[in-house]
């Protein structure tokens, strides 16, 4: 029995399926690695707002502590007790 040769037309179309396969998968690792660095990004964004959120869930918390109360006085609103002295340097 003898074997039929491919063809020169059936030689091309397999070579050009493999000329667009290889630019499909390289267009594809192109949008994995978009993808990865997005999510890497939304990630840390994540981790701050939750860090964020954390921060602003002790504030609640601990707002009717008169400790809290104090400190907050003095580095927001930059008051003293009436025995404290405040002093500021600069440089």
């Amino acid at each position: 029995m003898k074997t039929k040769r491919a063809t020169l037309l059936t030689k091309l179309v397999v070579l050009a399926l493999l000329v667009v396969s290889a630019t499909a998968l390289l267009d594809l690792q192109k949008q994995i690695a978009q993808a990865e660095a997005q999510k890497a990004e939304l990630e840390a964004q994540v981790a701050q707002q939750t860090q964020t959120n954390a921060d602003l869930q002790d504030a609640v918390d601990n707002s009717g502590d008169p400790e809290r109360k104090e400190d907050l006085a003095r580095s927001k609103l930059g008051l003293a007790a009436p025995d404290e002295q405040i002093i500021i340097f600069t440089d």
